[in-house]
């Protein structure tokens, strides 16, 4: 091994040991955080723990080439990084640990996310991007492994656009695209697609970014055997080096416990990916894991002995330690005071972290107890109560779950009572959950003047002599428009470039506006998604298309688990305001049908579901979203694109408000509530109905999220006393979550003469062709039949029997 590091000036023998030192002094707090760490969930005080032990020294050499505007994608190990770069205290670090909801103390994620899961703050206080090349950036990390690879293409990207695309204003952002997206992978995790479709697309783009895998030889408690072909995930990605011939990857190869190759490692590693835009893998192999994979079992129950021997001899902290001594730098006796005055410190500040804490919930517990020992001095129940404040009492380390379970419960002895304390306590418990409750529920959405519920609707213009064109070019036109007006805007998908998507809704922008900003991609959903978020995460305005909403499911985890939790989980402090287009419903077969809303409402709340029923309101949505900060997914209507619109005359100013119902026709008789393309064969059965008398009301619902803010549908039931929601997705799916929204949310029950109907496609994906989407789907004779039957159980002497 050398004796010192290369590095890119001149220091004096005091600056480089002072260096040295410093870095050792990081590695030992780390390390000593995770022992501690381990203690306080086995004591019971944190739930759970999973820590960054045997990976602190090569996070040592990355911290060091890790520069103010560059990004970190990793995983629940890279706790030493964070500290190497001033982004996170011991007290911070337990702060997490025990899930502090304070912001202040856990500015990771503010208590909504276990220990290990690192963020920086992107947004300032009003939820304005602040300077982020002032400062070092890590994107919010997520438990799902590999789910952080997607992410990390497109902050990867986002220097890529930055360094060739005119015309962006990017001072917050980019330096002319010199940083470079750091990824971190523990080496179990590359046995994931996600892994893979990631270092295909990053190869194919080139851009920069260097991904680190964490090698320790097992994932979980199973051994790289199970995981890997041939053991060595550098290996069998050899194909992917680069050559004078063909463009690639560079990949590196480096122990973990080698201090002097990891600094010259990673020095090189960012000068290629900084310098070339040239993607880097470095493999940073014979690393340990001396606590096995997390606090829920013991690594001795799966590893030998001989291994168990050969990992505290090549522990990577005593491997430093030993090259330290040896190389002069410092003396055993030296370091021996250090680790001794880096215990007491973490020891410290896992008290003060404590006491934060708790101290907030002991003021509240003593409030409690009070109001309910006034509540039980005033009850003729008062033997019941008092056994509630023992028990409360008696928490020394309370919990807010505590407190407001007591209060509750002994409000339960005084349901028959009226009394002044009764009441008081009442108003008190009333106003600790609307006070506790947004420190575990708020920022699923936009809290900042950027909401897109801010956005008000301004209708499209029209010429008196306006032409019917194809939807398609309503859509093409404005997105002309848009480019034009945001320099930040790109849209990529399959076949969104050169031929302009799938239905010519980009047809010639590629030509006009580059192919970076209308780009084509592979076929690999989960990663467009990615490049989505990342590139949202740096400034740009990307749109990311999948061709259709059924391919969506390739992506839907990264949506769900990084895209629709991102704001949540950082507290507001992150935000990716990515649109996701794709196109759906109405078309034929299993695969081709965009039918899976139900499915998707559930999983991505976070997003808003925007369902416009033709190009004009889809394109309004567009407009929308690119004033606001926030993620949306709009499925435009697959058979819509060839059907005949007016061609506005204010194109990228019109906007289509989100939350707010349409009603397309009005009636007296029944609610017809539907969207997207099963909305014309709700019209169409309305006019049929008006010929056996029934005058059926017509909404379109157009924003599945946020759904009716002004609740107009239950006015309309107000009106009609019957209600029926039509939609082509599986029975229990959309059209049970808008009825649950009507009937629960807005109280149209109490309005209701007749039960409330859904009408859906059957339980199966339907059936190819014409004749299987008939029998598959709602029709309009279906609709007709549906209202008709209702009418007739309400009143058969005006409505017989239809057959």
């Amino acid at each position: 091994m050398q004796t010192t590091p290369q590095t890119t000036k001149d220091i004096s023998f005091e600056e480089f040991q002072s260096e040295i030192l410093k870095d050792y002094k990081i590695a030992m707090t780390s390390r000593e955080c995770s022992l501690l760490g381990r203690r306080e969930v086995l004591t019971g005080k944190a739930k759970f723990g999973i820590f960054g032990d045997g990976k602190e020294v090569p996070q040592l050499a990355w911290a060091k080439v890790f520069q103010n505007g560059d990004f970190r994608s990793g995983y629940y190990r890279d706790q030493t990084f964070m500290m190497a770069i001033g982004a996170l205290s011991i007290q911070q670090f337990f702060a997490g640990l025990y899930g502090d909801p304070n912001i202040d103390h856990d500015p990771m994620s503010a208590g909504r996310q276990m220990g290990g899961h690192f963020g920086t703050h992107s947004l300032d206080e009003k939820g304005e991007w602040k300077n982020l090349l002032e400062q070092k950036n890590s994107s919010a990390d997520i438990s799902p492994t590999a789910g952080q690879m997607p992410r990390l293409l497109g902050l990867a990207q986002a220097s890529k656009v930055y360094r060739n695309v005119k015309g962006i204003h990017s001072p917050k952002f980019s330096n002319n695209g010199n940083e470079v997206a750091w990824g971190t992978i523990g080496n179990a995790s590359t046995s994931e697609g996600l892994f893979f479709e990631t270092i295909n697309a990053a190869g194919v783009l080139q851009v920069p970014m260097v991904i680190s895998v964490w090698d320790d030889e097992y994932g979980i408690s199973v051994h790289a055997k199970h995981q890997t072909t041939k053991e060595n995930i550098s290996e069998i990605l050899k194909g992917f080096q680069r050559d004078n011939k063909h463009k690639g990857y560079e990949i590196l190869k480096v122990k973990g416990w080698d201090y002097v190759a990891l600094v010259e490692t990673y020095q090189r590693a960012s000068k290629i990916a900084r310098e070339e835009h040239v993607p880097v893998l470095i493999h940073v192999v014979e690393l340990t894991q001396p606590q096995g994979h997390s606090t829920s079992g013991s690594h001795e129950r799966y590893k030998s002995k001989e291994r168990l021997d050969w990992e505290m001899e090549n522990d990577c902290i005593r491997k430093m330690r030993e090259w330290i001594i040896t190389s002069s730098i410092s003396t055993e006796l030296e370091l021996d005071t250090i680790d001794k005055n880096i215990k007491k410190q973490v020891r410290e500040g896992k008290k003060l972290a404590w006491e934060d804490y708790q101290n907030p919930i002991k003021e509240e517990q003593q409030v409690a107890i009070q109001l309910i020992t006034n509540l039980a001095n005033s009850s003729i129940n008062k033997v019941f109560i008092e056994r509630v404040i023992t028990e409360l009492s008696n928490v020394s380390e309370p919990i807010r779950k505590d407190i407001a379970s007591a209060v509750r419960r002994s409000l339960r002895y005084v349901i028959s009572e009226n009394s002044n304390e009764k009441q008081i306590l009442n108003d008190w418990i009333d106003a600790y959950l609307e006070k506790i409750q947004p420190k575990y529920s708020s920022h699923l959405y936009s809290q900042s003047k950027k909401s897109a519920l801010y956005i008000k609707e301004v209708l499209p213009t029209y010429d008196t002599s306006a032409e019917d064109v194809d939807g398609r070019l309503v859509l093409r036109d404005n997105f002309d428009v848009l480019f034009k007006k945001y320099p930040q805007v790109l849209i990529f998908g399959e076949d969104a470039g050169k031929i302009g998507d799938v239905n010519q809704g980009l047809e010639g922008l590629q030509e006009k506006y580059g192919e970076l900003r209308v780009a084509d991609v592979g076929i690999r959903e989960a990663t467009i998604m990615g490049q989505g978020i990342g590139m949202a995460m740096r400034g740009l305005r990307p749109i990311a298309e999948i061709q259709y909403l059924d391919y969506i499911l390739y992506a839907l985890q990264i949506m769900s688990d990084d895209l629709a939790t991102l704001h949540y989980r950082t507290h507001g402090k992150q935000k990716a305001p990515v649109i996701v287009r794709t196109r759906g419903h109405r078309l034929e077969g299993i695969w081709h049908s965009g039918s899976q809303l139900g499915g998707v409402l559930n999983l991505i709340r976070g997003i808003h579901v925007l369902v416009p029923r033709n190009m004009t309101k889809a394109a309004g949505f567009y407009n929308t979203l690119l004033e606001c900060d926030e993620p949306a997914l709009v499925v435009e209507c697959l058979n819509g694109y060839r059907l005949k619109e007016k061609l506005p005359t204010n194109l990228g100013e019109f906007k289509t408000p989100l939350g707010v119902v349409e009603t397309l026709k009005t009636g007296s008789d029944i609610t017809l509530v539907s969207y997207g393309s099963t909305l014309r064969l709700v019209q169409q059965a309305a006019k049929e109905l008006l010929e056996v008398g029934i005058d059926a009301e017509v909404i379109d619902v157009q924003s599945l999220l946020p759904f009716d803010l002004n609740h107009d549908i239950v006015k309309s039931v107000a009106k009609t006393n019957r209600l029926m929601v039509i939609d082509e997705d599986v029975p229990g799916g959309a059209s049970a979550y808008l009825l649950n929204a009507i009937l629960g949310e807005q109280n149209a029950y109490q309005y209701l003469d007749s039960q409330p109907k859904t009408l859906t496609a059957r339980a199966h994906r339907p059936a190819y062709g014409t004749d299987g989407d008939y029998f598959s789907k709602p029709s309009t004779e279906d609709i007709f039949e549906s209202v008709y039957a209702l009418m007739h159980e309400g009143n058969p002497n005006d409505y017989p029997k239809l057959r």
